[in-house]
C-alpha cells in the first residue's frame, strides 16, 4: 500500500472528519492539481511552490513542538513540514489554503505577543505553551463554530502533523509498532501500559 492509500484510508476510518477529508477520499484531486495536470510542462515550470523552504522549515519546528523527539524521531525526522505544503495544495479547498497560508502569518503574531520574541527564536517551552493556547483556541472555536464558518488555522495544522507524522515512514515504524507482513488478523491484541500502537495488526 502506498502512502497516499493509507491517507485516504485513515481519513475514511475518522469519517472524512478530517478538514479536507473530502479531496482525501477522491485522491486528492483539487481543482488546482486539475489545472495544473492539464496545463502545459512550461506553465509547471513557471509554477511557484505553495510554500517556500523557509516556511515548510517553519512548520517542521511547529511539528517538532508537537511531537517530539524523544526515544523515537520527532516530527521534524518525518518533514512533516513538507507534507503539510503537498497536503495543502493538493488536497485543501482554496478558501482553506488561504487560511493555512494566513495561518502561518497569525501564529508568528500570537508568539510574539505571548514571548515577545518570533516562534524560531522561543525556547521550547515558550512554543509549547503557545501551542497549547493556540489548541485550546481551536478547540472552543471548533465546537461553537457554524459548519460554514472557515476553519481555524491550528486545527490544519495540528492534523496534518499527526497525520504527516504516523503514515510517514519514521512515525509508522518507529514511534509505532510496525509489522511489515503481518500474520492473521487478531482484534484483541493484549495491551500494556506504556506499549507503542500498532501501525500494522
Amino acid at each position: 500500500m502506498n502512502r497516499r492509500d493509507a491517507v485516504a484510508r485513515v481519513a475514511l476510518i475518522m469519517g472524512g472528519a478530517l478538514i479536507g477529508g473530502d479531496y482525501f477520499l477522491t485522491s486528492c484531486s483539487s481543482p488546482e492539481a486539475e489545472k495544473e495536470k492539464n496545463g502545459s510542462a512550461k506553465a509547471k515550470k513557471q509554477e511557484k511552490p505553495f510554500l517556500s523552504q523557509e516556511q515548510v522549515s517553519y512548520l517542521n519546528e511547529v511539528g517538532e513542538t508537537m511531537l517530539p523527539a524523544t526515544k523515537t524521531p520527532g516530527a521534524k525526522a518525518a518533514d512533516v513540514g513538507s507534507f503539510m505544503a503537498v497536503m495543502v495544495k493538493d488536497c485543501y479547498k482554496p478558501a482553506d489554503q488561504q487560511i493555512f497560508l494566513k495561518g502561518l502569518t497569525q501564529l508568528e503574531q500570537a508568539s510574539q505577543q505571548k514571548n515577545g520574541k518570533g516562534f524560531l527564536e522561543s525556547t521550547p517551552a515558550q512554543r509549547m505553551a503557545l501551542l497549547t493556547a493556540l489548541d485550546a483556541e481551536q478547540k472552543n472555536y471548533s465546537k461553537t463554530k457554524a459548519l460554514e464558518a472557515p476553519n481555524h488555522y491550528f486545527r490544519m495544522m495540528k492534523e496534518l502533523t499527526l497525520l504527516g507524522y504516523f503514515t510517514s515512514k519514521v512515525g509508522s515504524t518507529q514511534a509505532l509498532r510496525y509489522v511489515p507482513v503481518p500474520g492473521r488478523y487478531d482484534g484483541c491484541v493484549p495491551y500494556k501500559k506504556g506499549d507503542r500502537a500498532w501501525a500494522t495488526t
